[in-house]
Order: structure tokens, then C-alpha cells, then sequence
């Protein structure tokens, strides 16, 4: 795209066939695909405000400039630690090898967050994502040099760790099990009347990719498209070691799940929903249980 002010329709366009790739970068710098929803979407918002006065030359470098600087914002915001930056020192006149994909698998998100901020963002946008330096130079605004060193470093800390670290998440109280299974026992049995019931008032529900909503009555329509689908199924499950309800197909209730929804409460009432159905490359990224 030449540089120019972006159209909202290149925009849009762009975001459908991009959007897995910016989740699939944050959830690698987060350590979590659940948070690295909420920053794309904290990033395509900022994004889209600042197209009418922006010039855009690389439309694609510049969504993923803005996803990574939300990135290390959220990092920031959750550490309050100064993150390293790229340096050109420990330069190798050979390259060393890009970690191969028997090795990614068998990393955790989580190992992920075992590199300094520079070094994971080189790893991920070069062994997982498949990007060149050139490409990484002008995204990262860093330079080749910078980026090799910063690689060497990061793929040689995640070899030494080697395997999966573990995920300290606290499991679910039972007063916390018992709603969630009386939450999918109503929803399944399409008794959203009951399930209305069960939302605080200033209740929160996100719906990505697709809506935003906060109150009880506005959540109404929600559950109206719900109850006039039925391509759902929901079971318990976990996410990340979240409770979490996994949704599934009913014609293959034995299938791995196509999405899943996250329901936090206060009081004994919903007060937050978040719904991933319009965003299954989620499950890519995600450990789910169930």
C-alpha cells in the first residue's frame, strides 16, 4: 500500500486476514492467549482512531508495531520492571539455527516469558512467524545486527530450558464450580431466562471481534442469537488453568472444542462474560483442558 491515509475499508480487510498472526505474536509475548486477545484488540481500537491522520507506507508493519508497543505495555503494567533493549554486541560470524518446530511445540507460552521482552519478540516474530530480518528491522525499529544477537541469546535460553514450565494457577473454589455448571446446565437446556437472572446489573460482556456490551439489558440480545443458533454445545473445562466453558460442535460432541467462553463472578452473579466464538485461532494458542 503506498503511503497515504489508510482507508477504512483497506483497514477492515486487512484486520480479517491479519488478526490471527498479531494474537498469535502476543500470546508468545504475553505468555497467555487469553491477555493477548485483549491487547490486539486494545491495538486494532488505537489503530483504527488513528487512521484518519496517519500516513501509512506499510500498513502491516505498522499494525504490528502498534500490537507490539500494547504488548510490552501490558508487560510493563504487570511486572513494573524497565524492559531490555536490543544491543549489537555478541555478534556470530555464523549464524546459529532457528529453533525448529519440534521445539516450539514443545514449548509452553509460558517458557516464553523466561526472555528478556527484545529477545522473545525477535524469536517469535522470526522461528514462529516465519518473518525476515528486513521485515523485523523496519517493525521492530531495530537493526539487523540487533536483531541477530537478540536471536542468539533467545533461541540459546529456550533450548537450555528445553521443556514446559509449569503454570501456578489456583484451582476453582467449589462455590465457583457450582455456578459454571448451573450456568451451562441452563444455557444448554435454553433456559436463558434463568441465565438472565444470573447477570449482575453493570454485567460486562465482550464478544470479540464482534461487540462490546455492559448491562444486563443490553446482554439481552446476546443470548437471543444464542438461542436462535445451533451449532453449540457447552461443557466445562479449562483454559490456561482457568475455569473456562468449552464449546463444541453437537453433531461431534466428541470433537475438540471450536471456541470457548470465560464467566467471571462477584457476589454469586456474572459479572463479566468474555465469548472467543468469532475468534477460534484463540484455541491455536491456547491450553485448553476438557
Amino acid at each position: 500500500m503506498s503511503q497515504s491515509n489508510a482507508a477504512p475499508a483497506d483497514f477492515e480487510a486487512l484486520v480479517q486476514a491479519i488478526r490471527p498472526e498479531l494474537h498469535q505474536y502476543s500470546a508468545r509475548m504475553l505468555g497467555s492467549a487469553l491477555d493477548a486477545e485483549d491487547v490486539v484488540q486494545e491495538a486494532l481500537a488505537k489503530a483504527y482512531a488513528a487512521l484518519p491522520a496517519t500516513k501509512v507506507a506499510n500498513m502491516r508493519g505498522w499494525l504490528f508495531r502498534i500490537t507490539h508497543n500494547k504488548a510490552i505495555d501490558f508487560l510493563r503494567r504487570a511486572s513494573q520492571q524497565r524492559l531490555e533493549y536490543l544491543d549489537e554486541s555478541a555478534q556470530l560470524a555464523e549464524p546459529d539455527p532457528p529453533l525448529e518446530e519440534g521445539e516450539l511445540v514443545a514449548l509452553a507460552l509460558s517458557a516464553f516469558l523466561a526472555l528478556p521482552a527484545k529477545q522473545r519478540s525477535c524469536v517469535i516474530l522470526k522461528d514462529v512467524m516465519g518473518y525476515s530480518l528486513a521485515d523485523m528491522s523496519e517493525m521492530l525499529d531495530a537493526t539487523v545486527p540487533e536483531i541477530k544477537a537478540a536471536l542468539h541469546r533467545g533461541r540459546a535460553r529456550l533450548r537450555e530450558m528445553g521443556q514446559n514450565l509449569p503454570a501456578d494457577m489456583p484451582a476453582p473454589s467449589e462455590e465457583e464450580r457450582r455456578l459454571i455448571a448451573r450456568y451451562i446446565d441452563r444455557f444448554n437446556a435454553r433456559d436463558f431466562e434463568t441465565v438472565r437472572a444470573m447477570l449482575a446489573e453493570d454485567v460486562r460482556l465482550e464478544l470479540f471481534n464482534r461487540i462490546s456490551l455492559r448491562g444486563r439489558a443490553p446482554a439481552s440480545e446476546y443470548f437471543h442469537r444464542y438461542d436462535q443458533s445451533r451449532d453449540w454445545l457447552l461443557a466445562p473445562g479449562t483454559v490456561e488453568g482457568r475455569p473456562a466453558i468449552l464449546v463444541r460442535d453437537p453433531q461431534a460432541p466428541a470433537a475438540p472444542p471450536t471456541y470457548f467462553m470465560l464467566v467471571e463472578w462477584e457476589g454469586g452473579r456474572i459479572a463479566f462474560i468474555r465469548d472467543y466464538r468469532y475468534t477460534p485461532y484463540v484455541m491455536r494458542d491456547a491450553a485448553v483442558q476438557g
